[in-house]
């Protein structure tokens, strides 16, 4: 029998050492599985794993709009009622409201008897989702029927061909739970701590802080901002709740401005626990890589007959923005664009 090569047992000596060092933590860290969109104006990078995530949305060229860890976990692990939050981040979606995430199911009776208002449903945002249908700019992802919430999603994010600058995120949630459920579509989208954001809102009656005086906002002209810490503030963490005037919220990082159109609702369509749109700020000026923002937009609080659905969409544009970055450039960038875009400023 012919001897092997010396070079081959060198190679095979150095691969066998090799995948004695690839531990699963290694395995974490290559990106995540995904689906690419590409239409030469804008990208986003879709995933069936860790919830039917959207990873990615910028302009062409540009750096990624969202924050996103996908070495945060490993998505080969399936969820169960004792799963904990991974902190992908990312564009997932939820269902509210949070006050009742866990006391509807008995797959885990300790978080039922406390309450529980974290983590989210795991099945929802931590499980792999089937592809139901992939088009070139089109995908339609559902996910398992979660024991915890009740609710199977159908998620669909698709580029528009007569707006090529905009990405559209549908969700259709689905009662499995063979009784009747109290629920809400709701969609949060986590960017880097520093974006600036604004929301069209009356008056300061139409909004509130949890906790209270933990954030810092301005309201002028029926526009309100969440004002970001200076380098000699102390750090901020809390969620603003608000009623909008209008159906859109925007944000401005790094040359990128992103604008968010979603179905205007009255207060009373809105759970009384939450706001139709809530930003949540986790902020320190001396630690600008940490911390983070949520754009978060709820859809109507909704009673689901067994076997019945809701839906709720979100209508994303992108748009390159070189001015400055304050709030008066911002806001004057919106109004000039108010007409392409098709939103309503006070």
């Amino acid at each position: 029998m012919p001897r092997p090569h010396p070079s081959f047992l060198a190679l095979h000596c150095a691969c066998l050492c090799l995948s004695l060092f690839v531990t699963p933590a290694a395995l974490a860290s290559a990106p995540l599985p995904s689906h690419r969109f590409d239409n030469g104006v804008v990208d986003a990078r879709v995933s069936e794993v860790a919830g039917g995530r959207l990873l990615s949305f910028a302009l062409k060229g540009k750096s990624n709009f969202l924050l996103i860890d996908e070495a945060a976990g490993d998505p080969d692990v399936a969820p169960n009622a004792t799963s904990g939050y991974i902190r992908y981040q990312g564009h997932e979606v939820w269902i509210g409201p949070q006050r009742e995430w866990w006391v509807h199911q008995d797959v885990n009776p300790a978080r039922a008897a406390a309450k529980a208002t974290w983590p989210p449903d795991p099945w929802l945002s931590l499980a792999k989702y089937t592809l139901v249908e992939r088009k070139q700019d089109d995908i339609v992802l559902d996910s398992p029927a979660s024991p915890v919430s009740g609710i199977q999603l159908r998620k669909r994010y698709a580029l528009l061909a007569d707006k090529p600058h905009s990405l559209r995120l549908e969700a259709e949630a689905t009662n499995r739970s063979g009784k009747i459920a109290g629920r809400d579509i709701w969609f949060n989208t986590r960017v880097p701590a520093h974006t600036m954001a604004y929301v069209p809102v009356a008056s300061q009656e139409e909004v509130r802080i949890e906790p209270a005086g933990a954030l810092r906002y301005t309201l002028g002209g029926g526009l309100l901002s969440l004002d970001l810490p200076l380098p000699s503030d102390a750090p901020r963490k809390g969620k603003l709740f608000a009623q909008p005037s209008h159906g859109w919220l925007a944000a401005f990082r790094d040359g990128q401005a992103l604008v968010i159109q979603f179905v205007h609702q009255p207060r009373a369509a809105i759970h009384p626990a939450q706001g139709q749109v809530e930003l949540y700020q986790d902020a320190d000026a001396r630690a600008a890589d940490k911390g983070m923002l949520e754009l978060e937009v709820h859809a109507p609080y909704v009673e689901l007959a067994p076997g019945a659905a809701m839906r709720a969409s979100e209508l994303w544009t992108m748009l390159p923005y070189d001015g400055p970055a304050t709030r008066d450039a911002h806001l004057e960038f919106l109004r000039r664009h108010a007409a392409q875009l098709g939103i309503s400023i006070p």
